[in-house]
Order: structure tokens, then C-alpha cells, then sequence
């Protein structure tokens, strides 16, 4: 799989937060470093930047002034003002934000025009800000990849069908969508990593409702069986990995085993499931689905099957030894 490296452009974030009025930003100046790229979602304020403790600012962080940082600046006289900001732009700031709708010094525009750091200004209070722009930033900045395979949204549950090609990916999940669970993507499954911690899986626009069945070409599953049986995303929760049957290898019997599939970073739970003849997928996939989020909810069936079975044992042992005196 490939995965894209991270990094967006000031001007695109300032595009599209208008266009969505996620957060409202103004450029104040300078205009001429909109194409400075911001590479950490997470907003920086570190006031102690502006009394001479800058090294710990960020670069590729947004930084952000709130009313106490622009009230200590206007403390200050002009020259200094304008040393001190001069020393704070010197760093690869994308972009400075200014909070609470404040306005701020002339100074702060001047070398912000000097330095090409953009200076936007929101009218949101700085807790709003930062976690607004966190959670825009967080989905321009995800780490993203592509996975051959399917993804299905089971009873709730997210599940990713992968396998070699030809081997049934997606013929198990026509017959999913036709008892009722629904499609989020053939083929070609976008993955993007969310919050350090999960997947989230979608469809690229072009390809999205479609199917490739081997004899029928291509169909589009919305058209057949209703808006109800396909999604945009789903968070990716199971991993389905399809095998050609190998009668000399050893499966595992009891579900005890734990494997995981990992990518971007995160692992997710892994069932390997051998295909032969007469074995019904959709069946199976959906069962495996079942009781992943039986897991979940902390029920393990093949535990508690084997704790049982270990307390018997236990029990007969017990019993075996007792003493029951000398022989009359």
C-alpha cells in the first residue's frame, strides 16, 4: 500500500474553512506566504515565545495569540515590539492566528508583511479556536494510504475484505449487500488514520456505489439495491483476509489466537479465513463480524469455552486426590 506525505498549504486551508464556516479566518497580512505549509495538526500558543524563550515553538505548527499575548506586546515599546516579533517570525511558522477578534499591533502586521507570515484573525475565543483548527487540520493531515480490497459496513462493524486478486473479494460482498449490509468501497479502499488511533475507510469519488462482479462487469449497487445499502466512510474495526485453502497448513480451531493487520500506523484485529469449495463467505464474514463485536462487549466465547473447561479439569484433579483413609 501507499501512503501520502503529509502537508497542506495556508491558502487551501483558508479555501476550504470559508467555503465549510468551520472557522472564520481574515488575512490581515501577510499574503505573500500563503503557500507556507502547515505539517502538525496541533495549534502552538507558548506566550513565553514573546519574552525571549522562543526555542520551544514548532515548526509546521500554527501559532496562535489570544488577548494575553497581544495585551503583553502592546506593554512593550515600538522597538522592542518589533524585535520581539522579528525573532518569533524568524521560525518556519506557517501562520500566525489572532483570537477573540483582536486587533492587533501595527508592528504585528508590519513584520508579518516583512517575514511572508500570513496573520489571519477569527472572531472565535481561543479554546474554540485552537479546537477547531485541530480537528480541520487533524483531517487535511491524516496519514492516508490505499489497500486492494473491500470494505463493508457489517451490523455496524467496519470490515475490510482483503485477498489476492480473483479470489472472491467482492462476490462475497454482493451476497453481503444482499442480506442487507451495506458497500462503502470496491476495489480500491481509501484509508485515512484519525486521531493517531483509527482508520477511517472510503470510496474515491470516481469508483463510488461501483462493483466489479467477474461475468456481469461493472454495477452500481445504490442503482440495484437502494441509497440504504451503500455508505461514504466507515471506521475500519475487522480485517478479513481471504487465503486459498492449504490443506498442509494448520488452522486455527478454537479462536484463540490474536492477530492484527497494520497500517498507517494502527493495528486492527485480523481473522485469516481459508476459501474452498462449499465454504459460504458472506456467511462467514458476517458470523466474524458477529463476534468481533461480541469481543468487544467483552464476550469471548473460545475463553470462557476454555476457562470451563480448564475449572472441570481442575475440579476432576481435586477429586482424584482425596484421601480417603486406610482400608478396613
Amino acid at each position: 500500500m501507499s501512503a501520502a506525505a503529509p502537508g497542506v498549504s495556508v491558502a487551501t486551508v483558508l479555501r476550504d474553512l470559508a467555503e465549510s464556516r468551520a472557522v472564520d479566518l481574515e488575512l490581515l497580512a501577510g499574503a505573500g506566504g500563503v503557500d507556507r505549509r502547515i505539517t502538525n495538526p496541533h495549534p502552538q500558543k507558548t506566550g513565553l515565545a514573546l519574552t525571549g524563550f522562543d526555542q520551544y515553538l514548532r515548526d509546521g505548527r500554527v501559532l496562535v495569540f489570544g488577548e494575553s499575548e497581544v495585551r503583553f506586546l502592546e506593554s512593550l515599546a515600538e522597538p522592542d515590539r518589533s524585535g520581539v516579533l522579528r525573532r518569533v517570525f524568524a521560525h518556519a511558522l506557517p501562520c500566525l492566528v489572532i483570537t477573540d477578534n483582536i486587533h492587533p499591533p501595527v508592528e504585528v502586521l508590519t513584520e508579518a508583511d516583512r517575514a511572508n507570515v500570513p496573520l489571519m484573525r477569527t472572531r472565535a475565543a481561543t479554546p474554540l479556536a485552537m479546537a477547531r483548527l485541530s480537528a480541520a487540520l487533524d483531517v487535511y493531515l491524516a496519514a492516508r494510504g490505499v489497500v486492494h480490497g473491500v470494505l463493508m459496513d457489517i451490523l455496524g462493524l467496519g470490515v475490510l475484505i482483503i485477498g489476492e486478486s480473483g479470489i472472491g473479494k467482492s462476490e462475497c460482498a454482493l451476497d453481503l449487500v444482499v442480506r442487507g449490509h451495506r458497500l462503502v468501497a470496491d476495489d480500491a479502499v481509501e484509508l485515512r488514520c484519525r486521531a493517531e488511533s483509527f482508520l477511517i475507510g472510503s470510496c474515491p469519488e470516481l469508483t463510488r456505489h461501483h462493483m466489479e462482479i467477474r461475468g456481469l462487469g461493472l454495477i452500481n449497487v445504490q442503482d440495484l439495491f437502494g441509497v440504504a445499502s451503500t455508505r461514504r466512510s466507515k471506521r475500519v474495526e475487522l480485517v478479513v483476509q481471504l487465503e486459498r485453502w492449504d490443506p498442509s497448513r494448520e488452522y486455527d480451531r478454537l479462536g484463540l489466537e490474536e492477530t492484527h493487520y497494520e497500517t498507517l500506523g494502527v493495528r486492527v484485529p485480523t481473522i485469516r479465513m481459508p476459501v474452498a469449495p462449499g465454504r459460504n463467505l458472506a456467511i462467514l464474514v458476517e458470523v466474524a463480524a458477529r463476534n468481533q463485536l461480541l469481543r468487544s462487549g467483552g464476550h469471548h466465547a473460545a475463553r470462557r469455552l476454555v476457562e470451563r473447561l480448564e475449572e472441570q479439569l481442575g475440579h476432576a484433579r481435586d477429586t482424584a486426590d482425596l484421601d480417603f483413609g486406610e482400608d478396613l
